[in-house]
């Protein structure tokens, strides 16, 4: 196992500690952006900022409002100093195809992922794009 492998076994397991902050119930994501060896930004699924903790309605599927993992450490990056141009986004679940937009406009080039999401036409937008993705399975 080299360096790399390492790092991104290390930092996988970090989102997974992270996904384990959302408040939803169904599904737990959680998210990192690495950026030059440094954690840029954090990211879990949730409502938007201020909002009623609450991601499922009645019949347990995930309310419309709720925010997936990337889009907020994509979006926690767009508030600060810093830049997504050339980082990595890793991520307990592969995005979805409304994520994937958002992490080729933010500049992401790479995106590890731990499991992979029913629909995976945002990995193959991703892919299509030349972005690289890659899971890792067993961490």
């Amino acid at each position: 196992m080299n360096k790399q492998q390492k790092y991104d076994i290390a930092y996988l397991r970090m989102a997974a500690e992270w996904a384990k902050l959302s408040y939803c119930e169904r599904k737990k994501v959680g998210s990192l952006i690495v950026k030059d060896n440094a954690i840029i930004s954090d990211g879990y699924n949730g409502t938007p900022s201020g909002y009623l903790n609450k991601c499922e309605d009645e019949n347990g599927d995930t309310q419309w409002f709720v925010l997936h993992a990337e889009a907020n450490a994509i979006l926690k990056v767009a508030k600060s100093t810093q830049s997504a141009h050339g980082a990595t986004l890793y991520i307990t679940l592969s995005p979805c195809k409304e994520c994937s937009k958002l992490i080729i406009q933010s500049g992401i080039k790479r995106v590890v992922y731990r499991d992979k999401y029913k629909d995976t036409s945002g990995v193959d937008f991703l892919e299509e794009y030349g972005i690289e993705v890659m899971q890792i399975k067993d961490i």
